[in-house]
This record gives structure tokens, C-alpha cells and sequence, in this order.
């Protein structure tokens, strides 16, 4: 971090080795290794399991042994995501992190404060030699952002404790007890080229530099989605011109909302400049109606090479027509918990990876099952009805609330006579562990918190530094007040 020395010194030099080394999702192995030789040399019994997760086992403090045991979560994985403009191999370069007032920032790509900081504060925690506290177990999980498969394979054993604080919120201030559970929904379109000639104008499009941001946290948030004003461009031209679809490409993870998108497409060379027109009047409609959310948007028209074939017609347009006419969005609010999204869906990629496919993957979420497979099942709809062969995979569950939890109680108590404030307790749209946890041990009690972030997800990431410190300081006070065995 530039050398800046920032407090708590231990969480923050810990987030820095962590930003030095690649986690991406899925890919997990040089971190996992990296924590398990953390938890060794510090003298503890450490398990690695055969999906890369691990788990460190502090014992208890002198004088504290008959609490309860804690187990302190994170997820050492990372959602990679970068600039259009920016060069970054997340396989082997560091993070490149600065300091912008009090947020930590990185250059040009995400941060990993998701959940980085969550890891680094479990180490700190780990590596502190005079803190108060009973058992405590850090248990680091593997790919939670892609499918929560590390938690999904996790042995039961190694929930070995009788409280969970998950460390991967975004908000200090506020404890979380219940989350939203998520299934993914894919679609592939299979079609036919067909040869093109003639005097063909070719055009490349692009929509540029969103918002974007979580697809849980920010789905409410009025952000536009570039697969979907893409798509709904690509409509308009084909609805009017004699059009033809050479590529079409947007979005990347599924639990990110997409920045950026692009299309190569052809009408005859005296529509050009009518499609010039209709495509400037496009970006100043779009502008209007995203003026408060997407202040950045860029929008670019430029020729191309030709190209010698198209999609064939009738694909194209049952491709276009169910991709313009997919949910997107906040599809049902909670009627329990006023202001909590329930239930949504994010159209997160279009990709053309050569050959005669379109994929597609829309993610949804909702912290009720039946509502979940609905979504699902009217996105499913609309890709089958454009000619798509559809599947849904890596469902998870929710986490209910439960509001009477001891743990809660203590953690706002303790939060109170710490900060002179209430604590806010809520629930979050975003997928968290949790719900597969508490299947696997339904004793848990469990709860959530962590430092302030912004755009996560995003190359807009950023974490609040102060907020770390009054993070740090609850986390460390509730150790410490953890209720006895009874």
C-alpha cells in the first residue's frame, strides 16, 4: 500500500500480502497454500480439504476456555474485473492498490476487499497473541463468488464450533442475520451462418463504462445493464433496416451487473448514415433515463471490417426478440422487511466464443425458494421461446433471520457501549455462505458484519479506511464477550 502505514496495522499488512497474491474464483490454490502455511507457522492445527478450503484452530485465551467456540468466515476468492482500457493478468499480477482521501482503492481493477479484508481480519485475529478470547476457528472458503462450491463441499466436521460470524458484509454499522439464496440460469443459442455480400456497411458498437456493481447489493439501485440496452438497440436497428448480426458480445461474471458491451452488425451502405442518426438519438434517450445512476456512459459507432457471414435471420431475431424480452431487475420487494429487495434477476453475460453459439447467463436471486425457481423459471421461458436450449445450476439456499439470536444480542450490546449508537440489523439481497452452512449445522448461531465498501465487483471498489478500525474494534470486543457453554 505505497508504504502508508494504516491502523490496524496487523489487518491492514495482512490485507497487503493478500493483494500480492492471485485469487481469482475458481483458482484459488497459490491463497489456499498461502493460509495454510500461515496457520502451521503460527503452531496451530490446520485442515486443508480437498476443495482448497481451511480451517485454522486458535485455542482459547487463559480464563476463557469454557466459551462457547467461534468460528470466524471469510472467502478467500475475488470477482476479477478490470477496465476495458486497463492491462492486468489477474493470474499473476498484484493488485495495485492507493489511498483516495479515506477509501483504499485499486488502479483500474477490483480491489478483493470482497472478501479480502474479511481473511485478513480472521488472520489478525489468528496471529494476536494477547487477545481475549475462547476457541476460536477461521474457516477460509474457496469460490464463493462463482457458485459457493467451497462451502457446497465443505464436511460438516469442519464446522466444528457453536457460533458463525461470517465477516463478508459491506456496510459497518450493521449486523446481517439473513440472506438471499441464488440459481443460475443458462442459455445457449445455436444457429447457422449464412454468407453475406452485397453493399454492406458495417458497423462495430459499443456501450461503455457503466456503473455496473453487485448483482445482489445493487440490483435496486436504477444502474443499467449493457447486455440489455445493447440488445435493445440491436432491436431497433433490426426492426427498421435490413439488418445482419456478425458478433455480439457483453458482460462477464454472473454476479456482477455488465459494463460493457459490444456488437458487429451490417445494413446497406445507404442506411448508414440514417443508423448513425438513429443511434446518437439511442445514447441521448439512454442518458435521460440513466441521468442519476450512469453518469460515465459512453457510447461508440464506428465502421468496421466486413465480415462474410451473419447469424441466420430467423436465429438472430428469436436470439434479439428473448434477449430484449428476458427479466432484468428488481423483480419482488419483501414484504417482511421494508426496503429489502426479495426477489431479481441480472442478465450478467452474452458471449460468442467462436463456432455457431451465443451463451448466455442470467443469475437469480431470492431469499425465498419457491420465489427463486420462479424467476428462474419466467427467465427459462423467455430464452426457450427465442430457441435457446436452457439449464439452471449451482442453486443455493438462503438464510432466514432469526432475530432472538444470542449472539446478535451480545454484538449489539457491545456495539452500543462501544460507540454510544444502535447497531442496524438487517437482511441482504447478496448470497453469503450462510444458508449452506446452517444446512450443514442447523446449531450454528449465526451473524454477519464488516467494514464500509462501495461498487464491489467493480474496477469502482473501494473500501472505507476508518470504517476498518471501528470493524476491527467490534470484532475484537465481541471475542472477548462471547457467552460461556451452558
Amino acid at each position: 500500500m505505497n508504504g502508508v502505514n494504516l491502523e490496524p496495522k496487523a489487518l491492514f499488512d495482512f490485507f497487503d500480502e493478500i493483494c500480492k497474491i492471485p485469487h481469482e474464483s475458481k483458482h484459488e490454490e497459490q491463497i489456499s497454500e498461502y493460509l495454510k502455511k500461515f496457520g502451521e507457522a503460527l503452531g496451530y492445527e490446520t485442515i486443508c480439504d480437498a476443495a482448497g478450503n481451511v480451517l485454522i484452530k486458535k485455542p482459547a485465551y487463559p480464563g476463557y476456555e469454557n466459551c462457547k467456540t467461534v468460528l470466524l468466515q471469510g472467502h478467500m476468492d475475488m470477482v476479477c474485473e478490470k477496465r476495458s482500457d486497463v492491462e492486468h493478468d489477474f493470474s499473476k499480477d498484484p493488485i495495485a492498490t492507493y489511498i483516495d482521501g479515506e477509501w483504499l482503492k485499486a488502479k483500474g481493477t477490483t480491489l478483493g476487499a470482497d472478501n479480502g479484508i474479511g481473511v485478513a481480519a480472521a488472520m489478525a485475529v489468528l496471529a494476536d497473541k494477547d487477545m481475549k478470547h475462547g476457541p476460536v476457528n477461521c474457516l477460509f472458503t474457496v469460490d464463493e463468488e462463482t457458485g459457493l462450491t467451497g462451502a457446497e463441499m465443505l464436511a460438516p466436521s469442519m464446522l466444528d464450533g457453536d457460533i458463525l460470524i461470517n465477516l463478508d458484509s459491506e456496510d459497518e454499522g450493521e449486523i446481517f442475520i439473513g440472506c438471499a439464496g441464488g440459481i443460475c440460469t443458462y442459455a445457449d443459442y445455436k444457429f447457422m451462418w449464412t454468407p453475406i455480400a452485397g453493399d454492406l456497411f458495417f458497423f462495430k458498437v459499443d456501450i461503455m463504462n457503466l456503473t455496473g456493481g453487485h448483482s445482489g447489493d445493487d440490483i435496486s439501485k436504477n444502474r443499467a445493464n449493457a447486455n440489455k440496452l445493447l440488445v435493445r438497440f440491436l432491436c431497433m436497428m433490426a426492426e427498421k433496416y435490413e439488418f445482419y448480426l456478425c458478433d455480439i458480445n457483453g458482460g462477464n461474471k454472473h454476479n456482477a451487473i455488465p459494463r460493457d458491451a459490444s456488437a458487429v452488425f451490417a445494413v446497406q451502405s445507404a442506411d448508414k448514415e440514417s443508423v448513425r442518426i438513429d443511434f446518437n438519438l439511442f445514447a441521448a434517450d439512454v442518458r435521460e433515463e440513466f441521468s442519476a445512476t450512469e453518469p460515465n456512459i459512453d457510447f461508440l459507432l464506428q465502421s468496421t471490417d466486413a465480415q462474410g457471414k451473419a447469424i441466420e435471420r430467423k436465429s438472430m431475431q428469436g436470439l434479439l426478440k428473448s434477449l430484449n424480452a428476458v427479466f432484468n431487475g428488481v423483480f419482488a420487494m419483501s414484504q417482511d422487511v421494508p426496503g429489502l429487495v426479495e426477489t431479481s434477476s441480472n442478465l450478467a453475460s452474452i458471449k460468442m466464443n467462436g463456432g455457431n453459439v451465443v451463451s448466455v447467463v442470467a443469475s437469480q436471486r431470492s431469499a425465498i425458494i419457491s420465489a427463486r425457481d420462479n424467476v428462474a423459471a419466467t427467465v427459462s421461458h423467455a430464452f426457450e421461446l427465442g430457441g435457446a436450449e436452457v439449464r439452471c445450476s449451482g442453486g443455493y439456499p438462503g438464510w432466514k433471520p432469526n432475530p432472538k439470536s444470542e449472539i446478535l444480542t451480545v454484538a449489539a450490546d457491545v456495539y452500543r457501549e462501544l460507540f454510544g449508537e444502535e447497531v442496524k440489523v438487517k437482511a441482504i439481497h447478496a448470497g453469503l455462505e450462510c444458508g449452506l452452512f446452517l444446512e450443514k449445522a442447523p446449531r450454528l448461531d449465526m451473524i454477519s458484519f464488516g467494514p464500509t465498501m462501495r461498487g464491489v465487483h467493480s474496477p469502482d471498489e473501494k473500501l472505507n479506511i476508518p470504517s476498518v478500525a471501528k470493524f476491527w474494534k467490534h470484532l475484537v470486543a465481541l471475542l472477548e464477550r462471547v457467552p460461556v457453554k451452558k
